[in-house]
C-alpha cells in the first residue's frame, strides 16, 4: 500500500522559505510521476509543481515559477518542494501525489494521480 507523509510545513513572514518534504512508501519510488497541489480555504486544490519520474523534468504553475523548486531523491524515496519569497497567497494545505508513469513530461493534472498525501499545512503572514 503507497504510503505519503509531507512534513516541513509551519508558520513563516512574508518573504521567508520553507522546504517541504514528502516521504513515500510502499512503491517503486523510481518508476513514480510525482506533484505538489494546494489548497486554500474556500477554494480548489490546485496544481504547484511535478517531476517526472528520472527528475530531469520539471513543471510549475505560473503562480510559484522562479520561487519553488521541485526535486527528488530516488535513494531516499523522498521528493522536496523548496519554497522561497513565500507570499500570504501561498497559504494554503500542501499535498504531495504520486503515480506510476515512466513518461518524459510531468503530470499536472490533479486527476492523473493515484495516491495522495495527507497534507501540511503552510501560513504566511504579511
Amino acid at each position: 500500500q503507497v504510503h505519503l507523509v509531507e512534513s516541513g510545513g509551519g508558520l513563516v513572514q512574508a518573504g521567508g522559505s520553507l522546504r517541504l518534504a514528502c516521504a513515500a512508501s510502499g512503491l517503486t519510488f523510481r518508476i513514480y510521476a510525482m506533484g505538489w497541489f494546494r489548497q486554500a480555504p474556500g477554494k480548489e486544490r490546485e496544481f504547484v509543481a511535478a517531476i517526472n519520474w528520472r527528475g530531469d523534468n520539471t513543471n510549475y504553475a505560473d503562480s510559484v515559477k522562479g520561487r519553488f523548486t521541485i526535486s527528488r531523491d530516488n535513494t531516499k524515496n523522498t521528493v522536496y518542494l523548496q519554497m522561497n519569497m513565500l507570499k500570504p497567497e501561498d497559504t494554503a494545505v500542501y499535498y504531495c501525489a504520486a503515480v506510476p508513469y515512466v513518461g518524459s513530461l510531468p503530470r499536472s493534472d490533479a486527476r492523473s494521480y493515484s495516491d495522495w498525501g495527507q497534507g501540511t499545512q503552510v501560513s504566511v503572514s504579511s
